[in-house]
């Protein structure tokens, strides 16, 4: 028979992206035995969780850089260490101030509460009370990370289960850590922080996690939440702790993409997705943009909500109102990127020579009041002109990213917008965006412009284009109250599946949402499984 007349074979299950949670989709459709095809539009897999070199032999993280909120359980399953996944920790922080101060933290408890005491003393006795009160937060939220939210509409044995699951954590807060859970979950950064500390150094620190992604400034209500998304990490069973995959980010994605191999999956890059193909009401595979057609029962997303159905699918398969409110999902683009090489390691004269908090997340906001000014930057359509930098250089801790004596630096920009008031985006603009942040670093590093050897910079704009990020969104969806749970991406349909039978959400505009977590994506493998009537790995 020849290859033109021979039969299509047909997939059990196409993943669109290669992306984390697209591969952590894989792993556990494939461990569960079943026939699964992996499509990335790239060369390379990861999406937003890559390493490549693009500058001699300097390895950047190339759109995300730090890695802290992927679930234990997954690594755990998936057995990613195996694979060749090492998360080296932070082994400290700072914020820099505009008068030559610092604020330095530790990852000692004792040691950071002793630095706040030199800002203020009673913000030193408030961070025992602060650190306890987002820690109580932090373990109410953590075990539903990896489980389906409920329908609260729905009579199904399941999501009455799941409710009451939700009610009996709820009331077993008590009377009073309800209502601060309710207030919590609504009210700004600022003002959360207001209740607990009086030091401004300290509370821009804290306020930073905010607004990281996000675009809400740290007065908009609903970035206190934000916050508290950043401190669900957990390496080592230390909660909260952040750190870097050595090799950077894409070390992630290459372990995810080898336990996948190793369980018989199969990843075809340069492919594109062009359409997902629908036939009486239920998916029958995708076509590419060649116009090849492959064959599959069931087809995952791990694109954004409004990619997934507003550029990959016919809306005639779609309900109207559906429509109508995936149009309205809030994905915008507020982050900026650039990756530095650099000849030699910067000096920060606010900062102790050999202090350990070089070695991680180094700020020069000191103020809530000048992030709420770059917030207004961005709400006129430019980019701020005194941005929120959260830059780390970890080639310090991983020497696989730099060559000997040489450094990498991670620097992550907030506000950048995607769309500017004076004009689309071009190589000028593009450059004096890059330039701004520069000037901003060399303020306070003296010779820093000098050490530059090459520098990437990447707006919202390039993100989309790049990585397939609607508007450069990290998170694909801001992760405000309206849009999360039973909300995400849509009420009626959190549970990964799609008005459509057989195609499913898997990436991060689903529950629970952005960062390298893989939790989205492990759970729509298990939405799909039980679907099947299979079990998932443990």
């Amino acid at each position: 028979m020849s290859a033109r007349t021979a039969p299509r074979r047909e997939h059990d299950a196409i993943i669109v992206g290669a992306g984390h949670n697209g591969l952590v989709a894989a792993c556990y459709l494939a461990r569960a035995g079943l026939d699964v095809l992996v499509l990335e539009r790239n060369p390379f897999v990861g999406g937003a969780a890559v390493s490549r070199r693009l500058y001699g032999e300097f390895t950047y993280s190339n759109c995300s850089y730090v890695c802290s909120l992927l679930r234990p359980e997954i690594i755990r399953a998936l057995e990613l260490p195996k694979f060749g996944l090492q998360i080296i920790p932070y082994e400290g922080g700072c914020t820099m101030m505009r008068d030559g101060g610092h604020l330095a933290l530790y990852d000692n408890h004792d040691a950071l509460r002793r630095e706040i005491g030199r800002h203020s003393k009673r913000d030193a006795e408030a961070y025992e009370r602060y650190s306890r009160d987002v820690m109580r937060q932090c373990k109410f939220i953590k075990p539903m990370l990896m489980r389906e939210p409920p329908d609260p509409t729905s009579f199904k044995p399941r999501d009455i289960a799941e409710l009451l699951f939700l009610a009996r954590r709820f009331h077993g807060l008590g009377e009073r850590r309800m209502a601060d859970t309710l207030r919590f979950w609504t009210m700004s950064a600022a003002d959360f922080l207001d209740e607990y500390f009086e030091s401004e150094i300290v509370k821009a620190h804290f306020a930073g996690s905010s607004i990281i992604g996000t675009a809400l400034g740290p007065r908009s209500p609903g970035t206190a939440y934000v916050l508290l998304h950043h401190y669900m990490g957990d390496i080592d069973d230390t909660v909260g702790a952040w750190g870097f995959a050595r090799g950077g980010m894409g070390a992630i994605s290459n372990a995810l993409a080898a336990s996948f191999g190793a369980s018989g999956g199969r990843i075809r890059a340069d492919a594109p997705v062009a359409r997902i193909l629908v036939k009486g009401g239920r998916t029958r595979g995708v076509v590419l943009e060649d116009g090849e057609e492959l064959a599959a029962r069931l087809v995952l997303s791990n694109l954004d909500v409004r990619r997934t159905f507003l550029r990959t699918m016919d809306p005639q398969d779609l309900p109207p109102d559906f429509l109508r409110q995936v149009r309205n999902f809030k994905i915008r683009g507020s982050s900026g990127k650039l990756n530095i090489a650099l000849d030699g390691l910067p000096r920060f004269p606010a900062i102790p020579p050999e202090s350990p908090c070089t070695r991680g997340d180094m700020h020069v906001t000191d103020t809530i009041e000048m992030m709420e000014r770059a917030y207004d930057d961005w709400k006129d359509g430019r980019w701020s002109r005194a941005p929120y930098i959260d830059m780390l250089i970890p080639s310090q801790i991983d020497p696989t990213m730099a060559p000997n004596g040489k450094h990498y630096m991670s620097v992550f920009v907030q506000y950048c917008p995607y769309e500017l008031a004076e004009g689309p985006w071009n190589d000028t603009r593009r450059r004096a965006f890059g330039d701004t942040v520069i000037e901003t670093i060399a303020r306070h590093s003296p010779g820093f412009k000098d050490l530059i050897l090459h520098a990437e910079i990447r707006t919202p704009w390039d993100i989309e284009n790049e990585v397939g990020l609607t508007e450069g969104n990290i998170f694909q969806g801001e992760l405000t109250m309206d849009q999360l749970l039973f909300n995400r991406p849509i009420p009626g349909y959190a549970q990964y599946r799609t008005p459509v039978a057989g195609v499913y959400l898997c990436g991060s505009s689903a529950h629970p949402g952005g960062g390298v977590m893989g939790a989205p994506g492990a759970n729509a493998a298990r939405a799909v499984l039980r679907d099947l009537g299979r079990k998932a790995a443990a």
